[in-house]
């Protein structure tokens, strides 16, 4: 019982020594960003990431509950449009919207995350000519709470696996 205890003991320590390590290593700034090649020409890859309703053809984040409610306001297409998400625990509430657009080439956004958290982020989805494909770059920007700090890890692995089925599934649809 004795060795049981001293074992829970230093597990307990060793989380603790690493919480405080990544609270004050990790910096606050957190930035992700995955790439593809589609072989498709970046005109017809504009269409699934140049809007906001094209990006939810493929965007996963959204087919994570089937019974999601999207609004938009605006077509999509247009600086200031947007959308509002309103789903189960595993998508929240939120909204995203458009902050910059360069034809065939950059869609910026502002995200706000209402429920289960507050908070902000920054993406852009960037088409750059890449022999006779299109190379898209997804990308994610925010800033780090303590406890975010801690979860870094395991937030990397998720955001890893996610924008590689989104960036999968727009590759299947821009290359159909």
């Amino acid at each position: 019982m004795k060795t049981l205890l001293k074992i829970i003991g230093i597990i307990i320590v060793l989380i603790l020594i690493y919480a405080v390590i990544a609270v004050l290593a990790f910096s606050k700034d957190y930035h992700y960003e995955k790439s593809v090649v589609i072989n498709a020409p970046q005109e017809k890859v504009w269409t699934y990431t140049g809007n906001l309703k094209g990006y939810n053809q493929w965007d996963p984040f959204s087919k994570a509950d089937k019974n999601i409610v999207i609004t938009y306001s605006g077509e999509g297409d247009k600086l200031g449009d947007s959308y509002h998400w309103k789903g189960d625990k595993n998508v929240g509430e939120g909204e995203q919207s458009i902050t910059e657009l360069i034809p065939n080439q950059k869609m910026a956004t502002k995200l706000h995350f209402i429920e289960p958290f507050e908070g902000y982020a920054k993406a852009n989805i960037v088409l750059t000519r890449e022999g006779n494909g299109t190379r898209v770059t997804w990308m994610i920007d925010n800033e780090l709470n303590s406890m975010m700090k801690i979860m870094k890890p395991m937030m990397d692995n998720n955001m890893d696996k996610m924008f590689g089925q989104g960036l999968d599934n727009l590759k299947k649809l821009a290359e159909k």
